[in-house]
């Protein structure tokens, strides 16, 4: 039985870094055909996985809590955006921002 032909194309950019570990990698001369095979056949590893090693783990108590000041600065985008809010109001809360943002960064910095 004859394989269908393939008339769509994927173009994909990447860094001379990027294909040169695809290239490494790649099991066929061929590296569009080792692609479609490691990408479309199940039971393949995840070679993304397999490049860049396993995700490093992520403290759960810590994921809620900045779950919880994404949504607190959502909620407070919304209320910003309305008209109820005077300029001494807007003045504040920009202030409060500033204060987590540097907050978020202190974060960031511990957890790299």
């Amino acid at each position: 039985m004859t394989e269908p032909k393939r008339e769509k194309i994927i173009k994909v950019r990447v860094t001379p870094e990027e294909l040169a570990t695809l290239q490494m990698h790649s099991t066929r001369t061929e590296l569009a055909r080792w692609m479609r095979e490691s990408c479309l056949n199940p039971g393949q590893t995840d070679l993304v996985r397999d490049l860049r090693g396993a995700a490093p783990a992520a403290d759960p108590a810590l994921l809620r809590q900045l779950a919880s000041i994404g949504n607190n600065l959502n909620q407070i985008a919304r209320k910003m955006n309305t008209a109820e809010w005077g300029a001494v109001d807007r003045v504040q809360v920009i202030g409060a921002l500033a204060g987590v943002e540097r907050e978020l960064a202190e974060l960031r910095a511990l957890h790299k």
